[in-house]
């Protein structure tokens, strides 16, 4: 395909496709293929006029390159598009928007008068039997106001005010429909399964990573211990247990043998199995995530929820308002005008849109935010605590030293626990792994099954020599190893500024491994950034050394801290502060914080820990930064200012209607667009950023 350029800048490209036409598939297809080019940032494709824009950094000239060689066949070998595009959604709304403008002014404009008499009682039927429907299941709502005034316009003779309060009420419910579609379906797809790329398994046997979009309903997939499902699928090979806290709420792992179901976004905790898939990459993972959104009670926050019971609770006052009038003024066009006005549509649309489009704003510096009662509790949070390692450490620790005890080699014991700590990803895990593998020192399977306890450590058998891996606690009390007296003076003489991995061998001390994780650069002015933001407490809670502890604290300027901390106690801290009337947020990382984060208010898992942490966490950043979670703090803030001033807005506004309509100064028509209007331009302020520029420059 050629393109022609229609506008350059550094940055920027303009282009017309070629052809005389392009699908919808085309078109997102080429988008995607675009957006998938080194150094391209964004790309949009606009099928109706041809064009394409590109927003770039990087060299101008191999980009019109790559496009130059641009062909629909070669792309949709090489990338797919989203599963989920609103391409085909927006196209259907702007023709329906067409459709009820046309035909409103064509029959004003050529039908004789009797014509469009009639043509205005078909049209305000299904409104008045709707309202009928309404008041016989004994409720009060918008609707009922609608359909109330559009038949008294009727009964009256006025067909006029009934058309145009029927064409406008439809108007604006097909762009508020739009707009909250378009809203809820731009965050799935940003909420969707971050997974880049998946082993493939050949009907040889042969495992291939490949582009999670080219895999098929059919075909079989490898998924490993702690990691992601991708798709839907049944399973094939394998025993593993799974935990489905992102698709049902419980955190408790269930066991998948083959033949079970398993479904997109849950979590291996255990094992390792062979998939066929069954459903298509975003599928149903998609559909869930828009169920979820729309439907959950995790999406209201308490505003929300407040507010869209006084709309209902205003729909009688506003029906007995239009009746007052009327009784008082005799006035049928007045108390017409009243009715026109609700309550209802203004602040039951514009607060979910204001949270939408928050948590819009948020995924944009890949924030993402799982419900708007979580941005709620954010903005009333008082209390954060942290889990240190690999949350508020560089998640990179690297292993400075390993002391053999009871005779034993160095090298050896480190190739062991290398060999026990692959199966697991952690970081710290991985520090070990690293450093056997940069030492050159091969540690290829040698045990049987591994154990991997929870904040704890790995147990396995060696040459049918028990194994165990990890903490102190573990090792010593839980497992009862003891040091050998002819090593203890060496044991106590190991340093304090780096924390300790100790590895037992049939109940013997068998080497210490020295870990050092340092602080990431951001961390002491997150924390001042946090209570800068509001946050009055901070708290850092760690299973390291309570000397290990009081030194990082002491950098962090932290309020408290809580040295040699299991999951429980983490989860008795956080009780303990809930108990006090406190809102507590939970900043972590691994696994073992996830009983943390589902007690909390507001759990938050850094996105470079384990997927469960994010899966159970109400709040997953991605980003490196941790100030990331003072900026998230000040949007939360900001949304609620923006719901409590939509709120002031929609009653000031709607009541000075109200009156004016009463009064006769506004005609129901103008009541009904000024309405109307009001209405699609709160929910368009509603969807626009919270945070300017300045604040918004955060990191």
């Amino acid at each position: 395909m050629r393109f022609l350029v229609l506008h350059a800048t550094p940055g920027r490209l303009r282009l017309r496709a070629g052809g005389r036409s392009m699908t919808l598939e085309q078109a997102d297809l080429l988008e995607a293929w675009i957006a998938a080019l080194p150094g391209v940032d964004r790309a949009q494709v606009r099928e109706r006029t041809m064009s394409v824009t590109v927003l770039y950094h990087g060299d101008e000239r191999a980009l019109r390159t790559a496009l130059a060689g641009f062909s629909f066949a070669a792309a949709a070998r090489a990338a797919a598009p989203a599963p989920h595009s609103s391409r085909a959604m927006n196209r259907a709304y702007k023709e329906k928007l067409v459709f009820l403008v046309l035909r409103h002014y064509a029959k004003r404009l050529f039908l004789p008068a009797p014509l469009r008499m009639v043509l205005s009682v078909f049209s305000a039927a299904p409104r008045v039997l709707r309202a009928v429907r309404t008041l016989l299941r004994g409720r009060l709502t918008a609707d009922v106001l609608d359909g109330i005034a559009i038949a008294v316009s009727l009964l009256t003779g006025d067909h006029g005010t009934a058309g145009s309060v029927g064409f406008l009420l439809s108007l604006g419910e097909t762009l508020d429909e739009w707009t909250h579609k378009k809203s809820v379906d731009d965050l799935a797809r940003s909420m969707a399964l971050q997974v880049d790329r998946v082993w493939r398994l050949g009907e040889d046997g042969a495992q291939e990573s490949v582009p999670l979009a080219l895999v098929r309903p059919g075909e079989r997939i490898v998924v490993h211990t702690g990691h992601v499902i991708p798709l839907d699928g049944t399973v094939e090979q394998g025993d593993v247990m799974l935990n489905q806290a992102s698709l049902t709420g419980e955190s408790v792992p269930v066991a998948k043998r083959p033949g079970a179901s398993v479904y997109a976004g849950s979590v291996v905790e255990e094992g390792n199995c062979v998939l066929r898939v069954t459903g298509a990459a975003g599928e149903n993972r998609y559909d869930r995530i828009v169920r979820m959104i729309e439907d959950s009670e995790r999406l209201s926050s308490g505003a929300e929820s407040r507010a869209s019971r006084l709309a209902d609770r205003l729909v009688p006052w506003c029906l007995g308002g239009s009746a007052a009038t009327w009784l008082l003024t005799g006035n049928t066009a007045r108390a017409i005008s009243v009715l026109m006005v609700d309550f209802s549509c203004a602040l039951k649309l514009s607060m979910p849109l204001s949270v939408l489009s928050a948590m819009r704003e948020a995924q944009r510096r890949r924030i993402t935010v799982k419900g708007g009662k979580y941005m709620e509790k954010l903005s009333a949070a008082d209390v954060a605590i942290f889990d240190k390692t690999g949350t508020l450490t560089c998640a990179c620790p690297t292993l400075r030293t390993l002391v053999p005890f009871h005779g034993q080699d160095a090298g050896e014991m480190l190739r062991i626990a290398a060999c026990m700590e692959e199966h697991f990803p952690h970081s710290v895990a991985n520090a070990v792994v690293r450093a056997a593998a940069g030492r050159g020192l091969s540690h290829s399977e040698m045990h049987s099954e591994v154990e991997y306890v929870v904040a704890h450590g790995i147990a396995t058998k060696i040459d049918g020599v028990r194994a165990v891996i990890g903490s102190g606690h573990f090792i010593f009390e839980d497992e009862g190893a003891v040091v050998a007296p002819e090593d203890r003076a060496r044991f106590d003489a190991l340093p304090e500024d780096c924390s300790w991995l100790y590895l037992a061998m049939d109940g013997v001390l068998s080497a210490a491994i020295g870990i050092f994780d340092p602080l990431r650069p951001e961390a002491q002015s997150a924390v001042a950034a946090l209570h800068a933001a509001g946050i009055g407490k901070t708290v850092m809670l760690t299973g390291d050394s309570r000397r290990t502890a009081a030194s990082v604290a002491a950098q962090l300027g932290v309020d408290d801290y809580r040295a040699e901390v299991l999951p429980e106690d983490k989860a008795a801290f956080i009780r303990a502060e809930q108990a006090a009337g406190r809102c507590v947020l939970m900043i972590g990382d691994g696994i073992n914080d996830t009983p943390a984060l589902s007690l909390a208010d507001v759990g938050i898992a850094v996105g470079s820990g384990a997927v469960i942490a994010r899966e159970v966490a109400d709040v997953t950043i991605a980003a490196e930064d941790l100030r990331a979670l003072a900026w998230l703090k000040t949007l939360s803030d900001a949304l609620m200012r923006r719901i409590h001033g939509n709120y002031r807005f929609v009653m000031g506004f709607n009541g000075a209607l109200i009156v004016l309509g009463a009064l006769g100064i506004l005609p129901p028509a103008t009541s009904a667009l000024l309405h109307n209007a009001s209405t699609l331009l709160l929910s368009m302020h509603s969807l626009t950023d919270l945070l300017d520029e300045t604040e918004d420059a955060a990191p």
